[in-house]
């Protein structure tokens, strides 16, 4: 049985995001790092893709999403904006390409929005990134912020841990929040935060939040695909939900391959061109 959802017609924008949460209607979101992959997700309906810079550690095969680079970024960008053709495209502007400096986050989300394709661009970090949103946003480049648990310190909070557990740094989240709400965000990441201060920070603000490990209050979920579809194995999140197990299917299809080859069995008869057994003879003639 199908469970396709029918295809939109119309193209998802950052506008379509604040209607959907005045409707109270929930918004997907996946990552996607390649032009096949987002031309699926297109076909599935889905909101919103992420170009996350999730690809250090899915797709590039770093330990952390530290080593990704402006690049690396444009280059996957790019493929997926070929593939999408409805779904708002979002992309995360990597490590070191908004902190030091204004201007430098003002170019770089140009360029994901002028040579990547991108419709906003993701950054991480709350009062501290008031300015620099700020900035971004006047030039006329839509922001996704970022809260809870932000991937690109991760040395500074020690590893992948929950995050806003005390009532302290629950506090200062939501103040945090509704700072980014006022710099011009149009929707908030919440990450690895307690569900019932993701709940909290929903109703308080005007804008989305899309929750990702952070309980099923927020306005929007986003996974990322190679977790949820089982592709990477080396180690699954709580907030992760299976929906397939490709490594297996894959790990499967190969051993299965090597076999076949080892053993004669690929290609087969259905997998091999053939000439007439005129133009056989004649060749046989000719060179001989």
């Amino acid at each position: 049985m199908s469970h396709t959802v029918e295809p939109r017609k119309k193209k998802t924008t950052t506008q379509t995001f604040i209607q959907m949460k005045k409707r109270g209607e929930k918004i997907s979101m996946l990552t996607a790092y390649d032009a096949l992959t987002a031309g699926i997700m297109d076909e599935s309906g889905v909101h919103s893709i992420l170009v996350g810079d999730s690809l250090g550690m899915v797709v590039l095969g770093y330990e952390t999403t530290l080593q990704v680079t402006m690049d690396d970024m444009l280059h996957h960008c790019k493929a997926v904006s070929r593939g999408s053709k409805n779904a708002l495209l979002v992309g995360d502007l990597p490590f070191m390409t908004y902190q030091v400096g204004i201007q430098d986050a003002v170019r770089n989300s140009g360029r994901m929005l002028q040579e990547a394709g991108m419709h906003a661009v993701k950054l991480e970090g709350g009062r501290e990134r008031e300015e620099t949103i700020k900035a971004i946003v006047s030039a006329g480049i839509p922001v996704m912020g970022h809260l809870g648990l932000t991937p690109q310190s991760v040395n500074q909070f020690g590893g992948f841990a929950v995050q806003a557990n005390t009532a302290a740094a629950a506090k200062r989240l939501l103040e945090d929040a509704l700072i980014l709400q006022e710099s011009g965000c149009f929707s908030l990441v919440l990450e690895s935060i307690p569900a019932r201060l993701a709940e909290v920070v929903t109703n308080r603000l005007d804008i989305p939040t899309i929750g990702i490990g952070a309980g099923a209050g927020c306005d929007g979920q986003v996974l990322v695909t190679p977790d949820m579809i089982g592709l990477f194995s080396r180690f699954t999140p709580r907030f992760v939900r299976k929906y397939a197990n490709f490594h297996d299917d894959m790990l499967d299809a190969f051993s299965r391959y090597i076999l076949d080859v080892q053993t004669g069995g690929f290609p087969g008869q259905e997998q091999t061109y053939e000439m007439s057994d005129a133009e056989w003879e004649e060749t046989l003639r000719l060179l001989k």
